[in-house]
C-alpha cells in the first residue's frame, strides 16, 4: 500500500497586531485540510481588531486542490483577504506563478511570486 501525503503545514507568529503566517503544501489539498487549518487561522485572528497579516507559502511540495479544497481557498481568501499586506509564494511549478497573479486579486496587500525562499522573505521583510 502507498502513502499519498498531503496537507497543510501552518505556523502563526504575532507582535502585536503584526502577524507572520507560514505555510506548507503538500500533495493534492482537500478539503479535509481545510477544516482543519481554517479554525486554526481565524482563531490566530480572533480578538485583534485590524491584524496586518504577512505570509509565505512554500509551493515547492504542492500538486494541486481538490475541486471542493479550491473553492475553501477561495472562501478563505476572501474571509481573511483585506487582513494580508504581503504574501510570498515560491514555487517550482509554472501554474504556481499564475495562481500568485489571480490570488493577488482577491487579497488588499501585494502578492508575488518567487522561486527560492530566501527572496521571498528578503521582499517580506524589506
Amino acid at each position: 500500500m502507498k502513502t499519498i501525503r498531503h496537507g497543510l503545514s501552518i505556523g502563526i507568529h504575532r507582535v502585536g497586531d503584526q502577524f507572520f503566517l507560514t505555510l506548507k503544501a503538500t500533495g493534492k489539498l482537500t478539503h479535509r485540510d481545510y477544516e482543519v487549518i481554517t479554525p486554526v487561522i481565524d482563531s490566530a485572528l480572533q480578538g485583534v481588531s485590524a491584524p496586518r497579516i504577512n505570509a509565505l507559502i512554500d509551493g515547492t511540495e504542492l500538486e494541486g486542490w481538490e475541486l471542493r479544497a479550491a473553492w475553501d481557498d477561495f472562501r478563505l481568501g476572501l474571509k481573511h483577504g483585506k487582513q494580508f499586506e504581503k504574501i510570498a509564494i515560491f514555487g517550482n511549478k509554472n501554474w504556481q506563478q499564475l495562481a500568485a497573479k489571480v490570488g493577488s486579486w482577491f487579497i488588499s496587500g501585494e502578492v508575488k511570486y518567487f522561486e527560492d525562499e530566501l527572496s521571498a522573505l528578503d521582499w517580506l521583510h524589506a
